[in-house]
C-alpha cells in the first residue's frame, strides 16, 4: 500500500456489493467514495481526487466498459474491472478498453485488496522510473550520485572514489529501487556480457561498493543479498531532473 491512504472510487450499482467492498477498504486504510452509475462517477471524479477506480462491467445506463474507455481517453488513473460474468470476452475488452486488472464476481476481498495494492505499486513503480529516466543526479540518504559527471558524493558533499565498474553498478541500483535484481540482469545491465564478465564479478564489486556507502559492510541495509534471488537496493531514490531553460 501506498504510504498514505489511496482514494478509491467503487462504481457499483448493487447496493449491498458496493457497501461491503467499501467497508472492507476502509478498515484497511482507503478512502473511499463510491458511485452506482455513471452519472454518480463523473460527479465523484470532478469532486475528488481518485487515485484507483473500480469500475463494474454491468451498471444501468452507460455500461463499465464505455466508462473505462472514456476515463482512459481523459486520464492515466488506474482501472480494476469487476464482471459478475468472469468470461474471457469481459477481461479481454476491458483490458482493451485500458483497464489495468480484473475480478469475477464472486471474490474474496482480499484478492481485490491484493490486487489494488499490486495495481498502485505498478503506477509508483512507473512513475518513478519515468523521472529517473531523465535525472542527472540521484539522491538517496543523503548520497548523491551525478550521472553526467560520474562521480558519488557522501551525505558530508565529499567525492567518494569509484572504479568505472562500481559507478555503473550503484548506478544501476539506484534506477531501480526496492527490486530484487539477479546477478544475470546485472551482468546484462552494466557490462552488456561483454568477453570475460562472469557472475561473481558481481559480488566483488557489491562488496567494494558496500565498504563505500554501507554503516557496517557486514550487516549491509542499502544493498541486501535475497538468497536464490540476487540484490536489491533498499533506500528512496530521489531523481533530480536537470533545469530547464
Amino acid at each position: 500500500m501506498a504510504q498514505t491512504q489511496p482514494n478509491i472510487l467503487v462504481v457499483e450499482d448493487d447496493r449491498e456489493t458496493r457497501a461491503l467492498i467499501a467497508k472492507y477498504l476502509r478498515t484497511n486504510s482507503c478512502n473511499v467514495t463510491t458511485a452506482s452509475d455513471g452519472r454518480e462517477m463523473a460527479r465523484a471524479m470532478a469532486d475528488h481526487r481518485v487515485d484507483l477506480l473500480i469500475l463494474d462491467v454491468m451498471l444501468p445506463g452507460e455500461d463499465g466498459l464505455s466508462l473505462c474507455r472514456k476515463v482512459r481517453q481523459e486520464s492515466q488513473t488506474p482501472i480494476i474491472m469487476l464482471t459478475a460474468r468472469g468470461e474471457d470476452v469481459d477481461r479481454i475488452l476491458g483490458l482493451e478498453m485500458g483497464a489495468d486488472d480484473y475480478l469475477a464476481k464472486p471474490f474474496n476481498p482480499r484478492e481485490l485488496l491484493a490486487r489494488i495494492n499490486a495495481v498502485l505499486r505498478r503506477q509508483a513503480a512507473a512513475r518513478n522510473a519515468s523521472a529517473i529516466e531523465g535525472a542527472t543526479t540521484l539522491n538517496f540518504l543523503g548520497w548523491t550520485i551525478d550521472i553526467r559527471l560520474r562521480e558519488l558524493r557522501n551525505p558530508e558533499g565529499a567525492r567518494v572514489a569509484m572504479t568505472s565498474a562500481e559507478f555503473d553498478l550503484l548506478r544501476t541500483f539506484c534506477e531501480r529501487p526496492g527490486r530484487v535484481l539477479s546477478r544475470d540482469s546485472l551482468l546484462d545491465l552494466t557490462q552488456g556480457r561483454s568477453a570475460g564478465s562472469f557472475e561473481r564479478s558481481i559480488d566483488v564489486l557489491v562488496s567494494r561498493i558496500r565498504r563505500k556507502i554501507e554503516p557496517d559492510p557486514q550487516e549491509a541495509t542499502m544493498i541486501k543479498t535475497v538468497r536464490s534471488g540476487g540484490y536489491m537496493f533498499t533506500p528512496r531514490v530521489e531523481a533530480v531532473a536537470p533545469a530547464t531553460h
